[in-house]
């Protein structure tokens, strides 16, 4: 029997995935998706756990379930993910309007989950996170145009600030050939842009193959006709090789932007996040690819106010930034994730500070990316277009942005979305540029 559910997919490109995968199941089960929970026998929500914020987020959208069970307008609440994973016993026991529970390891079994709860039992499924990756079929809910590829699931490096291994479990590369097999549906699908993504894309293959052999993966994704860009994220500092430099200054297909996740600069910083590597490392990184992509724009994360960061180790922060102009940079205060070694660190900042500090950062980033973008006005850039209004009004990204995390262009044509354009800049507005189309 098919029911009417509902999936909110919340967090990273990765759970996306998983998202799109349960779709997949829940279609080729018979069952009806419905995008509205109101009126729906089964609502999903596909959590977050990562930090404060997201596990707010992932709260709040239960909370809103319950209340439409309360009234009578849902039946049974489902929840998945890492929230899930991280905090089984903490949602059974605060908050009893939840009806089962699946764990990372568990999405191929959401059909399993929807029968019970339906049936009136209480799943709380929780298969191995260190297990195999499954390959499971999709319902891409991205694009137009794109979509993700993930290449590998959880995570080996422990940094000492996050909990992902903890959650995702030890780093497992998938096989080459059902990525292959998998881009090249994408690409028969009519998708343009492939997103390879991982928590760490550079160490690909190295339980394989023992190496990392993200440059092997990337010789054969360009060759499969159809996919026009191909975006890496996250490429870690300390897996770079020649080879892999090579491969992505010399392949057109693969975009020249990077995203990075540096962290910070300063060495001791470094060491107690546990990061494999130095600041001067990355400052050697840094210029090696300014100098062998030209071009190249670049993408990292950074935590401002981990405990020991003191006012001079945040200058020095500051002061790199503005000398290494990184084109896109996101940063976030540090937040103590139970469990993790960051958080039984004492000697760290308030709240207050460190949010100062991040916000200090995203101020001195702002000029930088005016910069950029004003330096693009006059140019003619290839656009992925994503949406068109009725008035004619397109909306897409260029190479130098990433979907959901970087900016948008503007422009007046007559392109379809999925489709590229060619568009002259003529004007930054609120930080987006705005264009036409030649």
């Amino acid at each position: 029997m098919g029911y009417r559910i509902a999936l909110i997919a919340l967090g990273c490109p990765k759970n996306q995935v998983n998202s799109e995968q349960m779709l997949y199941l829940l279609s080729e089960a018979g069952h009806e998706l419905v995008g509205d929970p109101a009126g729906c026998d089964v609502a999903i929500v596909n959590t977050c756990g990562f930090i404060d914020t997201a596990k707010s987020e992932a709260i709040d959208h239960i909370l809103e379930l319950a209340e439409l069970k309360k009234a009578g307008l849902l039946k049974k609440i489902l929840v998945a993910g890492c929230l899930s994973q991280r905090y089984e016993e903490e949602i059974l026991q605060e908050l009893p309007e939840v009806d089962g529970m699946l764990g990372t390891g568990s999405f191929g079994e959401i059909c399993t989950a929807v029968e019970a709860v339906m049936n009136g039992d209480k799943p709380l499924l929780f298969a191995d996170k260190n297990g195999p990756i499954e390959e499971i079929g999709r319902v891409i809910s991205t694009g137009p145009g794109w979509a993700y590829l993930r290449i590998a699931e959880g995570c080996d490096n422990w940094c000492a600030f996050c909990a992902i291994p903890g959650i995702r479990g030890k780093y497992r590369s998938r096989a080459l050939e059902p990525i292959l097999a998998e881009a090249r549906a994408l690409a028969a699908e009519g998708v343009k842009e492939l997103i390879v993504i991982a928590q760490d894309i550079t160490r690909w293959g190295k339980d394989l193959y023992g190496k990392p052999s993200l440059a092997v993966l990337l010789k054969e994704l360009v060759k499969i006709e159809g996919v026009e860009w191909i975006r890496l994220h996250y490429l870690y500092p300390d897996a770079f090789d020649d080879e892999l430099i090579d491969v992505i200054a010399r392949e057109d297909k693969i975009v020249k932007y990077l995203d990075i996740p540096l962290q910070h600069i300063n060495n001791e910083i470094l060491r107690r996040m546990n990061r494999r590597g130095t600041g001067d490392e990355i400052r050697v990184l840094i210029k090696k690819l300014r100098e062998r992509i030209p071009g190249v724009v670049l993408r990292t994360s950074l935590i401002a106010g981990l405990p020991g960061e003191t006012e001079a180790e945040f200058e020095e922060l500051c002061a790199w930034l503005r000398e290494a102009r990184l084109e896109r940079v996101g940063v976030f205060p540090f937040s103590p994730e139970e469990g993790t070694p960051a958080a039984k660190m004492t000697d760290r900042c308030d709240e207050e500070e460190a949010q100062r500090r991040a916000d200090l950062i995203l101020d001195l980033q702002a000029q930088i990316m005016d910069d950029y973008n004003l330096a693009t006005v006059g140019k003619i850039m290839r656009v992925l277009v994503e949406a068109k209004s009725r008035s004619g009004l397109c909306s897409g990204r260029t190479f130098a942005d990433s979907p959901e995390i970087d900016g948008t262009v503007y422009f007046t044509g007559d392109a379809e979305p999925g489709t590229f354009a060619n568009v002259r800049i003529t004007a930054v507005e609120d930080g987006e540029l705005a264009g036409e189309q030649v």
